[in-house]
């Protein structure tokens, strides 16, 4: 429990009525497609919702989508933010989600080809929970994936409530 009382949920191998919802903003759908398929190859089994634009991570949020039910208070989210997207960046997401006060204590992993210290320093100084940079190199890139997905294994998360 956190200070709050709120529960602290763990990703699972076993899929679980209150697992952690996976939320992946990616547009690119090879990269998406290969994240989902490294993950579940690691062994994480959790529901992952993807997003293929900024504007569609934050309507979840606000206003739910056609194809999901939407956001769920008491339900635990971790969000795997690309940056470069279209309509809203990851940056804008990241603010906006870290400027939220129910919303702030969603864990955020920035996965996205930029390697650039200043922007690696704008998404601390945001409130990103961890960056990583998705390699060039295909092998060194699914090697990065399965390091993430045993990494999200054995993390908490903390549920949120609006």
């Amino acid at each position: 429990m956190t200070e709050e009382g709120e529960p602290i949920l763990k990703m699972s191998a076993q899929p679980a009525r209150n697992e952690i919802i996976l939320l992946l903003a990616e547009d690119d759908d090879g990269h998406a497609d290969l994240i989902i398929e490294c993950l579940s190859d690691t062994g994480v089994k959790n529901r992952i919702i993807r997003f293929r634009d900024g504007e569609e991570v934050m309507d979840f949020f606000t206003n739910g989508r056609p194809d999901h039910e939407g956001y769920q208070d008491g339900q635990a989210y971790l969000l795997l933010l690309d940056i470069r997207m279209p309509k809203l960046d990851g940056i804008q997401v990241l603010e906006r989600v870290k400027q939220d006060n129910k919303l702030k204590t969603i864990p955020i992993i920035m996965l996205t080809t930029t390697d650039d210290p200043k922007e690696v320093g704008r998404c601390h100084e945001l409130g990103c929970n961890n960056y990583i940079t998705k390699p060039v190199a295909f092998k060194s890139f699914v090697e990065t994936l399965h390091h993430l997905g045993l990494f999200l294994l054995i993390i908490q998360v903390p549920t949120v409530n609006r």
